[in-house]
């Protein structure tokens, strides 16, 4: 990519569009987030590309002053494929909803994850349809009351990240829309990161789904609800006073408190996102409230080989062993024929 001549800052960032979400919305933060982060980024604007689905947070790309395609329900990170496969210099970012992610666009983000194409995708994660007026969405809790489902949701939800990491992606990570600074710092190092990065954030609807995370983001009580992952350090919540251990008996996770004297800080996991091991991290996304605190911050993150740079080097392969292809050639050759 070219180097910056100049240092931007986040306004440089914000298009001339006026920004249309509900009164409240969680998408203003994560706006306000990415375009600081950019802006700390060493990239030209010319060389950001946003590219969304269908839905409230596909509104993105207008907000944004870079390039963007407001694309084909579900199919951004197709789309996305192929633009990095063709420019390979682009700094592409995936904006997409748990609807249009993980419903009707669940099969191509399934791919994109496990081919570990070189893109960022950010998945607004509000746990109901917020565009089309409020039905439950594939992560939508168990006895979710909506317009779809008047007497309780009866579906498991889907977990996003046990997804990701189902499909063997290499850098997964959660956020709130309110916690700017882990978003940002959760945004740029996506952005270093070499292959697909896949971060959900949690996204609170004000109109359709208002409070779905208030325990976990309420004030009083986040220290003893949210676990803050970093890397290298003990797996500590609640001031310190409390951390994730593993039950040797049953080889499952549990609460570590160190007011009592059973307890140490030695019964405590030091946290490690780059393991090759993704056991933890497996685990570790299956942990929430009320019975465990919610981790936020990078569960994984690995390097492995990249699609677009595989593809690019074997079409390089191929055209080093036998030349140039021609197209009408392939149009006309020996495997055309005539009815």
């Amino acid at each position: 990519m070219n180097i910056l001549k100049k240092k931007y800052s986040h306004k440089d960032f914000q298009s001339n569009a006026e920004v249309r979400w509900c009164s409240g919305c969680g998408d203003y933060a994560i706006l306000a987030s990415m375009q600081r982060a950019l802006s700390e980024m060493n990239v030209l604007k010319e060389n950001i590309v946003f590219i969304s689905g269908i839905g409230c947070s596909s509104r993105f790309t207008y907000y944004m002053n870079t390039y963007g395609i407001h694309s084909i329900h579900g199919r951004a990170p197709t789309i996305a494929t192929g633009l990095k496969l063709t420019r390979p210099d682009l700094s592409i970012w995936i904006i997409t909803g748990d609807g249009d992610g993980l419903s009707i666009g669940g099969n191509h983000l399934m791919h994109l994850l496990r081919r570990n194409v070189n893109v960022n995708v950010i998945l607004f994660n509000n746990k109901i349809y917020g565009l089309t007026k409020g039905q439950y969405s594939p992560t939508s809790d168990f006895g979710c009351i909506a317009k779809s489902t008047p007497f309780g949701s009866v579906e498991e939800s889907v977990n996003p990240l046990a997804f990701a990491l189902g499909m063997n992606a290499s850098f997964v990570a959660r956020s709130l829309d309110t916690d700017v600074k882990l978003l940002i710092k959760i945004f740029k190092q996506a952005h270093m990161h070499k292959g697909t990065s896949f971060i959900e954030i949690y996204q609170n609807c004000v109109v359709f789904n208002d409070g779905v995370f208030s325990n976990i983001v309420d004030r009083k009580n986040k220290h003893k609800n949210q676990l803050i992952l970093e890397h290298n350090k003990l797996l500590l919540f609640d001031n310190g006073t409390k951390g994730i251990g593993v039950d040797n008996s049953t080889l499952k996770l549990k609460i570590v408190d160190l007011t009592k004297d059973r307890d140490s800080k030695d019964n405590v996991l030091l946290y490690d996102e780059t393991s090759d091991n993704d056991i933890i991290a497996k685990m570790l996304v299956d942990l929430k409230y009320p019975m465990f605190p919610t981790p936020f911050g990078i569960f994984k993150r690995q390097l492995r080989s990249v699609y677009d740079d595989e593809v690019r080097k074997q079409n390089q392969y191929i055209i080093n062993k036998n030349g140039r292809g021609d197209i009408n050639n392939l149009l006309k050759g020996v495997d055309s024929w005539q009815i």
